[in-house]
């Protein structure tokens, strides 16, 4: 039989019963900070609906406006090509150039509504981007060593995908606190440049991780760490990297997710929140300490979720393709929940992961044997889990007899609700 797992709260007799949190009072002041707390929490719940390229869900002025950039771009004599679509082909017959052409359609309605479907300026924008990859030779930059192996993986990288198949690239700038670092990476004009040749490495190789293609996936997922950013040291950088894709990368990031986002942030948004059309914001989820896996996992499962942020995903998980999927699941405020995996056999090994945003609980970990003479095993013994825990549970045990693993959470001693995720392994005994 194979084993199988249910989360099931703890019956009475193995908790005492908590009592619900009382209702917040009705009577307290709103501060200012709460108010501005409170639009910025729009913002979380925020559903931002990404543009179709599929020709017959646009409105007729959109095609009038791709029919007549495509127009334009035909009088080139030269062919004009970005992220390896072919922009102007000659024209020919057969699947192929229907292909081509429809794949030509994705990146022109990129730079029009980058531009507002204002057809000049789109067809302007085009032509710089064009050039500038031409003279940055971005096409040859992934290929590149740029000396910043140290880098990746930990400023900025490329690591799985959302749940709707979007590439998820992750920056986090709080490295650069350290002065030798900073002063290695930025320490000079030369410098500053390599680094900003590598950054758009990074983007070249989510690039190519679209597809580009109407109905497909054509724009990536971006989270930002703010944790310990060294804001002024990082300006010049930042404004640069910020050009650099704005002008040459439009429409590429279907949502930005801003995460460790430090109280001053969320006042800074509030008061530039007006000046920001509502498409714009709507592609910004905000998320403070504390609340990073659960902003996280409603846009990422957990097994893509870096260990780091609260997920499952270590260094080198998705090499050999998807990893497993995680059960996921939720603890209330004050609950005791028992993770029962069933129908291990003698001789097996058992591994299991498991995570809790913001952590802050009990867990321990036990092996029931199915016969009825048999004793209780302790597995690993009941120990607080800090809200700062930075690596997920990672464990294994070889069942000596039949029986199932019990895992408990026990969150009585908070108010809060909590997301959770946990996924498990059998190797069963060899012959």
């Amino acid at each position: 039989m194979s084993p199988t797992a249910t989360p099931s709260p703890a019956p009475a007799a193995a908790a005492p019963k908590s009592q619900p949190p009382p209702p917040p009072s009705s009577g307290a002041k709103r501060s200012l900070m709460s108010s501005l707390m409170e639009a910025t929490a729009l913002l979380r719940s925020s559903s931002f609906k990404e543009d179709s390229y599929v020709a017959s869900a646009l409105p007729a002025s959109d095609l009038r406006a791709l029919a007549d950039l495509r127009a334009l771009l035909s009088t080139h004599p030269d062919p004009i090509s970005i992220w390896g679509v072919p922009l102007n082909p000659t024209p020919g017959c057969g699947e192929e150039d229907a292909a081509a052409d429809e794949r030509a359609d994705v990146v022109l309605l990129k730079f029009l509504r980058a531009r507002d479907f204002r057809v000049r300026d789109a067809h302007a924008m085009l032509l710089r981007c064009a050039a500038w990859r031409a003279e940055f030779r971005a096409d040859a930059v992934v290929d590149e060593d740029l000396g910043f192996k140290d880098l990746e993986g930990v400023v900025a990288y490329m690591h799985g995908w959302d749940r709707e198949g979007h590439p998820v690239c992750y920056n986090a700038y709080g490295v650069f606190k350290d002065r030798d670092m900073y002063d290695r990476v930025f320490g000079d004009g030369e410098r500053l440049a390599r680094f900003l040749r590598w950054r758009v490495q990074v983007m070249e190789r989510g690039v190519r991780a679209l597809h580009l293609r109407p109905g497909g996936v054509n724009a990536i997922i971006q989270v930002t760490d703010l944790k310990d950013m060294p804001k002024r040291e990082l300006r010049a950088a930042s404004n640069q990297i910020l050009s650099l894709f704005q002008d040459n990368y439009p429409e590429m990031v279907a949502r930005k997710v801003f995460i460790n986002v430090p109280w001053y942030f969320s006042v800074l948004f509030a008061m530039i929140s007006p000046f920001l059309t509502e498409r714009t914001k709507s592609k910004f989820v905000i998320a403070r300490e504390g609340n990073v896996a659960e902003t996280l996992f409603k846009f990422i499962r957990p097994e893509l979720v870096p260990v780091q942020y609260g997920g499952l995903s270590r260094t080198g998980d998705l090499e050999n393709g998807p990893p497993k999927p995680a059960s996921e699941f939720t603890i209330k405020g004050g609950e005791k929940v028992f993770l029962e995996i069933d129908g291990i056999e003698a001789g097996a090994t058992i591994t299991w992961d498991l995570v809790v945003g913001g952590w802050d609980l009990e867990y321990g970990a036990e092996y029931v044997p199915a016969a009825e003479d048999s004793y209780t095993l302790c597995v690993e013994r009941t120990r607080k889990v800090p809200a700062a825990a930075d690596e997920p549970v990672h464990n294994a045990f070889t069942a000596r007899e039949a029986g199932k693993m019990v895992l408990s959470i026990d969150n009585s001693g908070s108010r809060k609700r909590k997301v959770a995720a946990y996924r498990y392994f059998v190797r069963k005994p060899s012959a």
